[in-house]
């Protein structure tokens, strides 16, 4: 599934944050969401393709797409609990 098909409820511009801050700012952004509201993480951090799919396997949340374009990885991410730290 690719972003354009994918409602996205909010975006979180992490553009030149370097790890682990995509993924705390994600888990503090996802706190303040519903259960099944999806958020778009734009992030340069290439860890991030790690380490957000990880996030999600440990705190339940699912991943719904990693998206790539010449400037920047947009991480989909639907919020599945409510507990959203690591």
């Amino acid at each position: 599934m690719d972003k354009e098909n994918q409602k996205i409820d909010d975006v979180l511009d992490t553009t030149g944050l370097m790890c682990p801050l995509p993924a705390v700012k994600t888990a503090l952004k996802l706190e303040g969401m519903d259960i099944g509201q999806t958020l778009e993480i734009i992030t340069t951090d290439e860890i991030s393709k790690v380490d957000l799919p990880e996030w999600c396997k440990q705190t339940g949340n699912d991943l719904i797409d990693i998206v790539e374009d010449d400037k920047s990885i947009h991480i989909i991410i639907r919020k599945a609990k409510e507990s959203g730290r690591w």
